[in-house]
């Protein structure tokens, strides 16, 4: 049966933005945090190295600032990065007050350095930071009454003001599919949170769990919500290569410890692409590896850890050390065989420091969202820290409002009579397929004009077949994953169209130099012409 649930405040997507947004308001407010599969199910548990923030005697707030800029390639907007270092420190102060065991040695916080980073600031749970975290904000959030974490949840579209054909484009809740029972409720809330992540599956390889599928981008894209610099696919350089890996990341922490990339007759390469070597900022050596594995015709390169101590590899790479043992890599004797794989989404639904969108009562943090915090390419561990930084300010933001009386405007159930039962589902796993297929090979790494239009002129014809099964069936999960990620991507090949130079994550062999001006690529909805 169909249902109609209302909750002060809807957060869509339980990562570590969504759940630090929970706690911060809990005591304060009614919350549903909807998750797609398992609470566990989405990036931040997968997430390895750690989060940045200045802990070191030696090292300033400016430091970190100024690194974050550089990896930015100068995109990054300063109001946003100097707003995330200054509240760094907090951040880590609270996720230790909630339990988070992050390793220590003498007594203190350990930390490890990272590529692009000037100082050792990455505060991290041995290499399986994400998880540490993630553990510990659900078991918090389990114990809040206030808080209801859903699971097996798959939002289909926002529910707007705008859509039911009133005044003013608010934000009024979600319809949300359960994809155990099939049944699609109506979700009412005064405050509506996107914490979806990115949508790295739009990508053949990537190093993101299968639910990376920029919901909550195309969500707020089709109810109204300009977007910015979606052509900034970050590509994590280190990603196992094995057929049974299936998108195993390899920490950036390794190569922060010593690990030195090495080519398939055990040489050192990235000495010639930059005087920082495996320490260069991520979109670096992801062209370098990359430039390597095609100049050779490798199917992949090597990284070789091999030379530390073996108590000192298990010790602070234990995650990796037991995967790789699993596959029958033993990495204390041997070098992992890594290929890049699309890592994060720098680009998102357009906030400001406080998470407010276009749209009122709409927000959106994390990696869906676009704060001008990574620019061009993110510095590494910057995006946990993101995720603590601007849920906290969403959250106090959110507290303001909740005295606020509102009163609903009729909102209908969801309508199916219209479809029915597809006896095709072939069609969608075909189409996800070309999809990640031709973005891979046309809006990968590196880019030219001709590769962009050939992109383009596949995903004209794919939007076309999705719409027309969208319109005709019964959604399930898999469709509407389908969908949004056919939306992004035809949004990351727009941008990537738009922007006439190399910077960053994007490189064009088209405009290989810097552009005079460091702009964002921004796309707004009513100006967008659709095939």
């Amino acid at each position: 049966m169909k249902a109609q649930r209302e909750f002060d405040i809807l957060i869509i997507g339980s990562g570590a933005a969504g759940l630090t947004l929970a706690l911060k308001l809990a005591a304060n407010a009614s919350i549903a945090v909807l998750s797609k599969g398992d609470l566990t199910s989405g990036s931040t548990w997968l997430a390895q190295g750690g989060v940045a923030a200045v802990i070191d005697e030696s090292d300033i707030e400016q430091n970190h600032a100024a690194d974050t800029l550089t990896a930015g390639s100068f995109l990054s907007h300063s109001d946003a990065v100097n707003y995330t270092v200054e509240n760094a420190r907090e951040s880590i102060d609270w996720l230790i007050e909630q339990g988070v065991p992050f390793s220590k040695e003498n007594g203190q916080l350990h930390l490890t350095k990272e590529g692009g980073h000037s100082h050792r600031r990455i505060i991290h749970a041995a290499d399986a930071t994400g998880k540490a975290i993630l553990q510990t904000l659900i078991e918090k959030a389990q114990a809040e009454p206030s808080i209801s974490l859903i699971e097996h949840s798959v939002a289909i579209d926002l529910i707007t003001t705008t859509k039911l054909g009133l005044s003013d484009n608010q934000c009024l809740g979600a319809y949300v599919l359960n994809s155990d029972t099939g049944v699609i409720d109506v979700f009412k809330a005064r405050h509506t949170v996107l914490a979806t992540g990115g949508a790295s599956k739009a990508y053949l390889y990537t190093s993101n769990s299968d639910g990376a599928s920029g919901d909550g981008i195309a969500m707020a894209w089709r109810s109204g919500c300009r977007v910015a610099n979606m052509e900034f696919n970050q590509f994590h350089p280190t990603c196992l290569y094995h057929p049974q890996a299936k998108s195993f990341l390899v920490s950036e922490a390794v190569r922060g410890e010593g690990g030195k990339l090495k080519l398939p007759d055990g040489s050192a390469f990235m000495h010639k692409f930059d005087s920082r070597g495996e320490l260069a900022p991520r979109d670096i050596v992801a062209r370098a590896i990359d430039h390597e594995m095609k100049r050779l015709g490798a199917d992949c390169l090597y990284l070789d850890i091999s030379h530390r101590d073996d108590e000192f590899i298990k010790s602070h790479f234990p995650t990796i050390y037991q995967r790789c043992q699993q596959l029958g890599i033993d990495i204390c004797n041997q070098p992992i065989p890594i290929v890049p794989a699309a890592h994060y989404t720098c680009g998102g639904v357009i906030t400001d420091i406080n998470g407010n969108t276009d749209i009122e009562g709409l927000y959106a943090i994390g990696e869906t969202a676009f704060t001008g915090l990574h620019g061009a390419n993110r510095l590494a561990s910057n995006s946990l820290l993101e995720c603590i930084v601007f849920a906290t300010a969403c959250a106090t933001t959110i507290k303001k409002q909740l005295d606020t009386k509102f009163y609903y405007p009729v909102i209908p159930s969801w309508d199916e009579s219209q479809v029915t039962d597809s006896d095709e589902d072939v069609i969608i796993a075909h189409n996800w397929e070309e999809l990640r297929r031709f973005m891979w090979d046309y809006v990968g790494i590196v880019r030219t004009d001709k590769r962009l239009q050939r992109a383009k002129h596949r995903s004209d014809l794919l939007h076309k077949e999705i719409a027309e099964y969208y319109s005709n069936y019964k959604i399930s999960k898999d469709l509407l994953e389908l969908r949004n990620l056919a939306l992004v991507s035809e949004l990351i090949i727009q941008s990537a169209m738009l922007r006439k130079e190399s910077r960053g994550l994007h490189f064009t062999l088209d405009y290989p130099q810097l552009g005079p001006q460091a702009r964002d690529t921004i796309l707004t909805p009513i100006n967008y012409q659709w095939p």
